[in-house]
């Protein structure tokens, strides 16, 4: 594949965009402030020279991606907002107004699927420097730091054992129909029949009659199982399309509610695990666990995002701070002096347990830190506002690899959505200033 290359140019008839938009929205003062070779380079590296067609240019995609998650948009909505809004074109780096798409909605999958987490972490890191570039946050905010970890959401239905059986069979019929496989028989009628009767006879509290009904389920779930079993033998291309929606199924035939270990909770999504994290109002949330750092201070630009990891198998918190931390450290490039966590990561791992301060420790407290313990709680609402603004409450993307591009793209999209509050801060004082300012003809003079 080719190198990216940016051709976009300015056009003799039509006027270019840093014409007839404001220079001082904040959007546009953003995208002057960010460093887009820095971004280039690191998102560059995916490529390598040779014949094909060139790929987009890195700052559209990279820009596309910020909008995205910074004002919670679909890739459809992004799509719609690229046509809408100049400042979203100035901002993804075209010169004069398109009224054409110059992508395709699915280059925005294709392109997360081609970086990973570990190259678009370079833009968490981009939004930090532009942050301290700008006086939004200073050193000392990113050498005190608050560590938790919430859950984030995949975006699948409440799994019930009815709804898992009766899909499992659906699709696993489907796709042995495409696959040219004839069954014995389908039992989609009796199925569908099963799954609606369960779930109603549950809601009633007969439970004795939703168990048989979930033994018919399970029986005929493995009867479809073992006819295509039995007619894929010999059908290498017919196996090669079967085999992992049938092993799924296959997991979901076996397993039941009093199981330990892993379980599948959606057919579309295996990877999904079952988290408590002892909320009144949703005891279970099923996705996986994410870690995020915030400063233990008051930055003047609010309380950036400093690191977000999605965290797969449900690992204990404690498991988790010493690479978070070094994670984090790397990332900053500031070593992390004092970090505040809660009671869940008691008997953590964390090689210098003397700069781990965990809420309640009363030993070794001085006053300094006794204010910086009291602001702990500051990180709940940064996650309040990663899932309800910048789309970590309902992941969408698929896989694991999903599950950590949502988790690292959900702190870019709010960490700039910070700078641009503070550019309409700094752009709204100067004009208080100016008009503040007692104006006598002399001064009108010496400014004219």
């Amino acid at each position: 594949m080719s190198t990216p290359r940016d051709d976009r140019q300015k056009d003799l008839f039509r006027p270019a965009l840093d014409q007839i938009i404001d220079l001082e929205h904040p959007m546009a003062r953003l995208a002057g402030r960010i460093d887009w070779g820095f971004i280039e380079a690191r998102l560059g590296e995916v490529y390598s020279p040779g014949s094909g067609q060139p790929p987009l240019p890195i700052r559209l995609m990279a820009g596309l991606l910020i909008v995205k998650h910074m004002q919670s948009l679909s890739d459809e909505a992004v799509c719609a907002r690229f046509l809408d809004s100049p400042y979203v074109q100035f901002f993804c780096g075209e010169q004069v107004f398109r009224h054409d798409l110059p992508f395709d909605r699915s280059s925005l999958t294709r392109w997360r699927q081609r970086l990973g987490e570990e190259r678009l972490a370079a833009l968490l890191q981009e939004s930090l420097n532009v942050a301290h570039k700008a006086g939004a946050i200073e050193t000392k905010d990113l050498e005190r730091v608050v560590l938790d970890t919430t859950v984030q959401p995949k975006a699948i239905a409440h799994p019930t054992d009815a709804r898992l059986m009766h899909r499992a069979l659906v699709k696993l019929v489907a796709m042995a129909k495409r696959s040219g496989v004839k069954l014995r028989q389908s039992y989609l009628r009796v199925a569908r029949r099963a799954a609606i009767m369960a779930g109603r006879y549950i809601h009633a509290h007969q439970f004795k009659r939703a168990r048989r009904e979930l033994r018919l389920l399970r029986s005929r779930l493995g009867r479809v199982v073992r006819d295509i079993d039995r007619r894929i033998a010999s059908n290498a291309a017919a196996k090669d399309r079967l085999v992992p929606l049938l092993a799924v199924a296959k997991r979901v035939l076996i397993q039941n509610h009093n199981q330990r270990g892993p379980k599948v909770y959606a057919l579309h999504a295996p990877e999904v695990e079952c988290l408590g994290k002892g909320k009144a109002r949703a005891p279970y949330e099923f996705g996986c666990k994410v870690s995020v750092a915030t400063p233990a201070t008051k930055p003047k630009g609010g309380q950036f995002v400093l690191h977000a990891k999605a965290l797969h198998g449900n690992p204990f918190d404690g498991h988790t701070l010493g690479p978070m931390v070094a994670d984090m450290e790397k990332l900053t490039g500031v070593t992390a002096l004092r970090i505040h966590v809660d009671k869940g990561y008691r008997g953590h791992n964390h090689p210098n347990r003397f700069r781990v301060w965990i809420s309640g420790q009363v030993r070794r407290v001085t006053a300094t830190i006794k204010r910086e313990m009291k602001r702990r709680a500051a990180v709940e609402p940064v996650i309040g506002h990663l899932k309800a603004d910048h789309r970590m409450d309902r992941n969408h993307l698929k896989g694991r690899s999903g599950d950590a591009i949502n988790a690292i793209m959900a702190a870019v999209g709010y960490n700039f959505s910070l700078l641009l509050r503070w550019f309409a801060a700094l752009l709204r004082a100067c004009f208080q200033a100016l008009a503040a300012m007692d104006l006598t003809p002399d001064h009108r003079l010496a400014i004219a």
